[in-house]
């Protein structure tokens, strides 16, 4: 009998209230998010939120080298290739962004322990939480450009909302954060270092929430480890390195701004390492986050989310993504032939079918 890929449990705290524990459950596979998790933690979610006992959620993972490092796009790539399970990469994307959505609006809190890779998928549930927090071993990213697709999951809305133009860069570039550049790109809330999550659940367990506002609740909590590990904080290498990305990715034009960017991969440190990728990085994956970043801008979460189910829809179908599949994790071959070799080449009609339902 194989292992459930979600594990729920409940904690009662000392009020006899409940915190709804979900704990992605599949190590091996960096707890890649699949259809069958989805089904399982989005019913859950609505049964917890009407449950009145429940106070509050904490979502968290099996294993210490990550949340969840994105969707499981080998099955993305079998429902791409195989006739027969055509209908399950569209599935997989509905509803994902459902559960995506349904994170965001949930009713109350939502504490998410982002600790170790925190990937695409990954980044959809995490961003979604009430309580964001991370840890000296998180690594987020949105690096889905190399793999053929484009920063989905709600990424239009919440790297918008980044400081500065630092949203388009880590789109375009799939740059690693750590912990304080999560922070300070307001892609998470709470810095607590991984050895005080023990800890952290049990004050949380020792509150009585009968009495207080659950939300307040667990704000104390998390601010009072988050002074306990300030020395543990890193260096934020996009605070650092603010006004330089700013300036790289500032043009009326992609051409321009991946040209700027290019130059700056000859230098040494963190940012030059970052635009490095951007040599492998489909074209077409470029062109389609620089202008769905800009069609965004106004959009509330939920017009996003549509969005870019019908643009994730069409990468199905068009075999930029599934080349980029098959080149990083299938033939392992690191080759792929994407459908435009260079940005000048984009024909405007083509791409600007991804956009259309």
């Amino acid at each position: 009998m194989s292992e459930q890929p979600i594990v729920f449990e409940e904690w009662v705290t000392a009020g006899d209230a409940l915190i709804a524990v979900a704990r992605l459950n599949a190590p091996k596979a960096l707890n890649s998010l699949s259809l069958e998790m989805i089904r399982l933690l989005t019913p859950q979610l609505r049964r917890w939120a009407e449950d009145s006992r429940v106070c509050a959620v904490w979502l968290e993972a099996e294993g210490d080298k990550a949340f969840c490092a994105g969707g499981d796009i080998v099955a993305l790539y079998r429902s791409m290739t195989e006739p027969n399970a055509s209908g399950e990469g569209e599935a997989f994307f509905a509803e994902e962004y459902e559960l995506d959505q349904l994170i965001h609006s949930f009713p109350k809190p939502v504490v998410c322990w982002g600790h170790g890779i925190v990937m695409g998928g990954g980044m959809g549930l995490f961003q979604g939480a009430s309580h964001r927090v991370v840890t000296e071993g998180s690594k987020l990213a949105m690096p889905e450009v190399s793999i053929g697709l484009y920063p989905d999951v709600g990424a239009g809305w919440f790297l918008n909302r980044a400081p500065g133009r630092t949203g388009l860069f880590l789109g375009l570039t799939g740059a690693r954060m750590n912990g304080a550049d999560a922070l300070f790109t307001g892609l998470a809330d709470r810095f607590i270092q991984h050895q005080m999550k023990a800890d952290v659940i049990g004050e949380l367990c020792q509150r009585n929430w009968q009495d207080e506002d659950a939300s307040a609740v667990v704000g104390s909590v998390l601010r009072q480890f988050e002074q306990q590990s300030r020395e543990a904080l890193p260096e934020s290498p996009v605070r650092h390195h603010f006004d330089e990305i700013n300036q790289a990715v500032d043009g009326d034009s992609l051409e321009a701004v991946v040209g700027q960017l290019t130059e700056l991969a000859g230098g040494e440190g963190w940012l030059a390492k970052s635009v490095r990728s951007l040599g492998n990085a489909s074209p077409t994956s470029l062109a389609l986050f620089w202008h769905h970043l800009e069609r965004c801008r106004r959009d509330s979460l939920t017009e996003v989310l549509d969005k870019e189910l019908v643009m994730s829809t069409k990468a199905l179908k068009k075999g930029e993504f599934a080349e980029g599949i098959r080149a990083l994790l299938i033939d392992k071959d690191q080759q792929p032939r994407w459908h435009y070799a260079t940005l000048s080449e984009i024909d405007d009609a083509w791409l600007e079918d991804f956009f259309t339902a």
